[in-house]
């Protein structure tokens, strides 16, 4: 037995009371101390406001990021309750912000549906937060409450009157910066798009978001629902018809969906339960896709626009193109986790089945164009997919055979631990030979790629797979691609795309994130993908010798070492770097900076690369006008 000197007695187990447990171990509550742990606490304020609008008794919901970081949510719901709770003996508002599992979402009859269904979420924000106050608009009066990490400074105060039928919450927080601790903070895009979402899921109610750090602001409201959601997401493709919508209840369940079928080779479906984002699906998801599957099946058989001796669609064939909204509304939802990325219920998937597939096969049997050109699609979608499957079937089993080798052009490191190792995608052969004499070779592999690679937006996979610059990526990272990608299989832990700081080298970036991002999305979600960022300029004077990485650092050390004193030079290449500064400046693990290239909301980064990349022109050039005069070192 081993013996040792650390004491486990009745006096050594801890009981953490209160909020105590959030702050020490807060991602338990909101899923870590991270950006997106900050957003979350922000998300769990709204969420409160949005089960108001879902229980009919609020319309207008407004987010304000003040100048010092601490966030205002306003809604005109009901109010949070502050008479004396009879099991408590405090005021129910209290109560509500300082207790675990307590408020009106358990069975009481407060909420019908809800989104905030655990009762932690703004206790946790009470709790993660420096300080909260809170603003209670409720029979006629203006109830104010302060707590700080957590704890109530002093009892509920009236500091005034209002109408008696006005009524709302107010609350204020800023968030603690001994938990949330680095270069954290909101973001203005990815909250947007949070808020975007639930005014699409959650008709007729105002969304304003103000951002008072950069005079931003943003309202949201339609009418449309999550019919107009999915008319935004294919405002850049072709649609093959007009969007298919059903919305019904069975035992208490509201259940709604959109459905549209698009020229585009990609899927975007998204699922949504009490308004929150599911992103890792669910039951509703699977019940929706299911029930896709079955209907054109039997609809392409009942027609014969299947022969017989043609095997069924698989949910890949029948989801090409496919942009849909799913979007429940439970009375007891079961989630995952906390953090409510994945819907558990089984009984959703029998109801979303069911009513997708009545509302589907309707639609299929009264528009015979639209269902031809659906099914005309699944069937292109097959051919490729089985063309595909045997490209894909090739390059993996000349990858194994070349396992020692690997591609050609794939300069290799020694370490086979995937944990330490790293792939450097370089642009062209010059800049590769620079990275592979500069590089430490233990650890740093080299693949350098000719010129640009395929515009994976535009193409289908079996397209794709015969680009031989993407197969020579797939073989040196070792996982296979889309459906049959593996991260297990990766052979290096990071990833990095270094291509020169110009407008070549830009595009060649975008042309491989679009490629990750479709193809080997888990790549990203994992943390395995990196952008380099070498040096802008190279600053010497007498024997110093520095370099820049930004205009304002450029700006800075010139003014530091005199302007008329000094040799600029501005790098356009990687080439223009030799093996030594290539070392020192962007791959030395002590000097360099690497970008983590990162989805925080994959329905955003879906169609901004569906605009920038695909088909269509008009949009893309509506956003170079917009973007036009924020554009730097633009080479001529």
């Amino acid at each position: 037995m081993v013996q040792g000197n650390a004491s486990y007695e009745a006096k050594d187990i801890q009981v953490l009371e209160g909020l105590e447990a959030v702050r020490r171990r807060p991602g338990m509550y909101v899923g870590g101390t991270d950006v997106k742990a900050l957003h979350h606490l922000i998300y769990e304020v709204v969420d409160n406001a949005i089960d108001e609008a879902l229980a009919g008794s609020c319309d207008h919901i407004e987010i304000i990021i003040h100048a010092d970081n601490s966030v205002t949510v306003n809604d005109n719901g009901r109010g949070i309750p502050v008479d004396i709770h009879p099991q408590m003996k405090k005021s129910a508002l209290e109560v509500v912000m300082t207790q675990l599992h307590a408020g009106g979402k358990f069975g009481g009859g407060g909420y019908k549906v809800s989104g905030g269904l655990h009762g932690v979420g703004v206790s946790a924000v009470n709790a993660l937060s420096e300080w909260c106050k809170v603003e209670v608009k409720r029979d006629g009066k203006i109830h104010v409450q302060r707590y700080e990490r957590g704890y109530p400074t002093k009892p509920i105060e009236v500091i005034g009157k209002t109408k008696a039928d006005e009524t709302g919450t107010s609350v204020t927080f800023k968030f603690d910066t001994s938990i949330f601790q680095g270069d954290v903070n909101y973001r203005f895009e990815t909250l947007s798009q949070r808020f975007r979402e639930m005014a699409f899921v959650t008709r007729g109610v105002n969304i304003r978001f103000v951002d008072e750090r950069s005079n931003r602001e943003l309202t949201f409201y339609f009418e449309g629902g999550i019919t107009s959601f999915v008319r935004y997401m294919n405002r850049n493709r072709g649609g093959l018809h007009s969007v298919v919508y059903v919305e019904k209840e069975i035992d208490n369940i509201g259940i709604e969906a959109a459905i549209q079928y698009t020229d585009a080779f990609t899927e975007s479906v998204y699922a949504f339960a009490n308004t929150i984002n599911t992103v890792d699906g669910g039951t509703h998801l699977t019940g929706l896709r299911s029930a896709l599957t079955r209907v054109i099946n039997d609809y392409a058989r009942k027609n014969n626009l299947l022969k017989d001796s043609d095997p069924n669609f698989s949910g890949e064939d029948t989801r090409e193109g496919l942009t849909a909204i799913v979007s429940i509304k439970h009375p007891e939802p079961q989630f995952e986790s906390q953090t409510k990325v994945k819907l558990m219920n089984p009984e959703v998937q029998t109801y979303t089945q069911q009513i997708v597939g009545e509302a589907f096969s309707t639609f299929l049997e009264e528009t015979p164009a639209a269902a031809r050109a659906i099914v005309q699609k699944c069937l292109t979608s097959a051919r490729a997919r089985s063309a595909a499957r045997k490209a894909r079937d090739l390059v993996i089993r000349k990858s194994a055979l070349e396992s020692l080798t690997l591609p050609g052009k794939l300069a290799d490191c020694s370490e086979r631990d995937s944990n330490k190792t790293e792939l450097y995608i370089v642009e062209g052969d010059s800049a590769g030979g620079s990275a592979k004499q500069g590089r430490d070779r233990h650890f740093q592999a080299i693949l350098p790629l000719r010129g640009k690679i395929l515009n994976t937006e535009r193409a289908r996979l079996d397209k794709i797979l015969s680009n031989n610059e993407v197969k020579a990526l797939i073989s040196a990272l070792g996982t296979g691609i889309s459906d049959g990608f593996n991260l297990e299989g990766l052979r290096y832990g990071r990833v990095i795309i270094m291509t020169d700081a110009d407008v070549d080298g830009s595009h060649i970036r975008t042309l491989l994130l679009t490629f990750f991002f479709r193809y080997m999305q888990p790549l990203i979600e994992k943390g395995h993908l990196y952008i380099a960022q070498p040096p802008l300029y190279r600053i010497s004077y007498r024997k110093q010798l520095k370099y820049a990485y930004t205009e304002p650092e450029k700006d800075r050390i010139v003014k530091e070492l005199g302007e008329d004193k000094i040799s600029l030079q501005r790098y356009k290449g990687l080439g223009e770097m030799n093996p030594i500064q290539l070392w020192e400046t962007t791959m030395n693990p002590e000097n360099r900076t690497l970008l983590l290239v990162t989805i925080e909301d994959a329905t955003e980064a879906d169609r901004t690369f569906d605009m920038l990349m695909g088909a269509a022109v008009p949009p893309r050039r509506r956003f170079i006008q917009t973007h036009a005069r924020d554009v730097r070192n633009l080479d001529v």
